[in-house]
């Protein structure tokens, strides 16, 4: 899951009071379709999904091969139509490089020098499809969160050329560390790092490099330092990726603050960022930076199948997730393969369970259902962007997105968490489906990590389509909130993003097959009505929801 969850452990726990949605329950969903979803085919698909034969999934490779054609069949199998033309597939152009930095990363001050070495405290890379790329004693500029935000008057390239320089930023956004900043603990999409390096190339950035640090980017150095050492995929663009910073990458707090002990700054820098008004400072330093890439240029596939409506078969509800994982990397603990048991052999398991419960329905569905699984989440949310410029069911058709992604992490629980609470109708329709089961849902206990703009559903937010996305409930049913936040920490801390993500080490799927008969039933209700789900007041999607719908 590229938005590195999880996280709740180090957080509060607030449960929710909500409305039930006006026009509920107007066709409920029967047993029969309920019980089509069990653990005997879940573990099945799982199992087959997470095995080293699969070899982690990974686009380009034969765990794509395998995948997409055993998704393919048992769509087929449950008797779905292809949903892109005749064909299940959707290509999305891709273009895989593996960056190879030198090894040491050198930061060069008017007294002296600090030295990073690769893996260890820098990771480094580029975009731009060229065989090498260089950057030459490039100035370093400290510039706060790297943030150009006109509606919450912040600017932290104000007053400064970057043209040519390498600046280095704080991840998160300031609300992070000031509730009365942004949106306070709710991070917002300038927190992410995919914003960070999206405003360096506009500022005309040489490089970039990240800070990170574990709290406020909701994940270890581990994860960081995992996703770069593999090839990093990116879709193919007609001028090669030409405008983004020519060496992106990250360094640990540690080196950050020998480089500001090089440059004669202290640590009160980073609180200072943190201010309205802050100025970027140049570090006196410089740095340099030869990364040599190997390049290959190709197609991978969405997945896609679809259940006609009975009735409105041109408007859709889609179920989304994403089957792509991390494939062949770093040896960890003797394990090499990336398998993504939870990360995401479970929401794709998942959709295979949906479409046999939508098969199995004595009612059928009024408007069609789609099933979605994306290819390059893992990569920056690839597959789901393609689909979302180049949709096969318009956006003004299309009803919501309901996605998944890594779940069943603490067994059965009386909860179940709805990231990015607040933006739309779509959670009155998942609280009325958590009362049946006698649950509730609750926030997101990390707001800072900003979930809600880390998955696939994300981009179907950005074209104004009503998205949700949820999460483990962590209250488990027999051993209580305090043994479900260990759960989440050991898998976050020992499984997540490593060779030891196994199917094997997942004992308890109960809780994953009470949240997909949850999504079930939200889904079910949702393709019987003639109504649209809307974003709230206050959303940043609503305006593209507006647009899309004249």
């Amino acid at each position: 899951m590229q938005k590195h969850l999880l996280f709740l452990i180090f957080a509060g726990y607030f449960f929710i009071s909500c409305t039930q949605h006006p026009g509920v329950d107007a066709i409920d969903a029967d047993s029969t379709a309920i019980q089509a979803i069990n653990d005997t085919s879940l573990a099945k698909h799982m199992g087959i999904l997470a095995s080293d034969d699969f070899q982690g999934r990974k686009p380009f490779t034969t765990g794509e091969t395998k995948t997409i054609h055993y998704l393919e069949e048992e769509f087929s199998k449950l008797g779905l139509k292809p949903g892109n033309g005749n064909s299940y597939f959707q290509e999305v152009p891709m273009v895989e490089i593996k960056s190879v930095p030198g090894n040491k990363l050198v930061f060069q001050g008017l007294k002296g020098a600090v030295t990073a070495t690769y893996l260890e405290n820098f990771v480094a890379g580029t975009k731009h499809v060229k065989p090498s790329v260089h950057l030459k004693m490039s100035p370093l500029v400290f510039a706060g969160y790297g943030i150009v935000a006109p509606e919450y008057h912040w600017n932290d390239y104000a007053g400064i050329d970057v043209k040519g320089k390498t600046v280095v930023v704080m991840i998160n956004d300031p609300g992070f560390a000031d509730s009365t900043l942004f949106k306070g603990k709710n991070m917002t999409y300038y927190g992410r790092w995919t914003y960070k390096f999206e405003e360096a190339a506009r500022q005309g950035a040489a490089g970039i490099l990240i800070i990170h640090d574990t709290a406020p980017a909701a994940y270890p150095w581990s994860v960081v330092r995992s996703g770069w050492s593999k090839s990093k995929l990116q879709a193919e663009k007609a001028d090669n990726h030409a405008s983004p910073a020519i060496v992106e990458g990250w360094i640990t707090m540690d080196i950050a603050k020998q480089l500001f002990k090089l440059s004669g700054q202290s640590d009160a820098l980073f609180t200072a960022a943190g201010h309205k008004g802050f100025k970027a400072v140049d570090l006196q330093a410089t740095t340099s930076l030869t990364i040599h890439n190997q390049i290959k240029k190709s197609v991978s596939n969405n997945v896609i199948a679809t259940i006609p409506g009975a009735e409105r078969a041109e408007e859709c509800i889609i179920y989304s997730a994403h089957w792509d994982h991390l494939g062949i990397g770093e040896t960890v603990k003797g394990d090499s393969i990336y398998n993504g048991a939870v990360d995401n052999a479970t929401g794709v398991a998942a959709l295979l369970e949906l479409a046999a419960a939508f098969q199995k329905s004595a009612h059928k569905p009024g408007r069609s259902i789609v099933f979605i699984s994306f290819t390059g989440e893992e990569q920056g949310l690839i597959g789901s962007e393609y689909y979302s410029r180049n949709p096969v069911f318009p956006a003004n058709k299309t009803v919501a997105d309901i996605n998944m992604d890594m779940m069943g992490l603490a067994g059965k629980t009386k909860d179940i968490i709805v990231y990015g609470y607040g933006q739309s109708e779509l959670e009155d329709y998942a609280e009325a489906s958590a009362k049946k089961q006698g649950r509730v849902i609750v926030r997101d206990p990390v707001p800072s990590s900003g979930l809600y703009y880390r998955s696939d559903h994300f981009n179907f937010a950005k074209v104004g389509i009503p998205s949700l996305f949820t999460g483990s409930g962590v209250d488990n049913v027999e051993h209580g909130k305090e043994w479900g936040l260990k759960e989440v920490a050991a898998y976050t801390k020992s499984r997540y993003h490593s060779p030891q993500d196994n199917f094997e080490a997942i004992s308890d799927r109960t809780g994953i097959i009470e949240d997909i008969r949850l999504l079930f039933d939200m889904g079910y209700r949702l393709s019987n009505e003639s109504t649209f789900p809307k974003w709230k007041k206050g959303s940043e999607f609503m305006a593209a929801r507006e647009k899309s719908l004249k």
